[in-house]
């Protein structure tokens, strides 16, 4: 019980230091077949490799990527301009333009997943438990896999 409430306030912790409060929320509930555990390295490691994709390319990068969590299960992505996540339909479009660098690291292509599953199946399978998108001024949008 201790341990649930303070997951909880570790939760409420970020909302308000790294984005605004949660305006919407959704479920991803697809599953594909059956996958490998992925590990807490392997969660780090994920957001570890995109980071630097994303700072090797000749562009400033728009937006922040990280984990967090005991596990590193929580993922946040956050904007760093103004119009990049300018409407949650921009930032979901950024999501499906992420699948091609996530397709690319050592997990996905070992398991040989990197043909089958989206940005969201790749966080699923990894377990991230959340992915918390915000434009960092007025909203954030969290979606939970299950």
């Amino acid at each position: 019980m201790l341990a649930c409430a303070a997951i909880g306030a570790a939760a409420e912790d970020r909302e308000g230091y790294y984005y605004p409060p949660i305006t919407s929320t959704e479920m991803f509930e697809r599953t594909l077949a059956p996958t490998p555990d992925a590990s807490r390295a392997v969660r780090i490691g994920f957001v570890t490799q995109v980071t630097q994709q994303q700072l090797q390319a000749p562009a400033t990068p728009r937006y922040v990527m990280f984990a967090k969590g005991a596990e590193a299960e929580e993922m946040i992505i956050v904007a760093l301009d103004d119009h990049v996540f300018a409407t949650l339909f921009r930032a979901r479009a950024i999501m499906a333009q992420l699948s091609a660098p996530a397709r690319q690291t050592a997990f996905f292509v070992e398991k040989q997943l990197a043909d089958v599953a989206t940005f969201y199946d790749m966080l699923k399978i990894m377990g991230f438990k959340t992915l918390t998108l915000s434009d960092g001024a007025r909203w954030t949008h969290q979606v939970t896999f299950r």
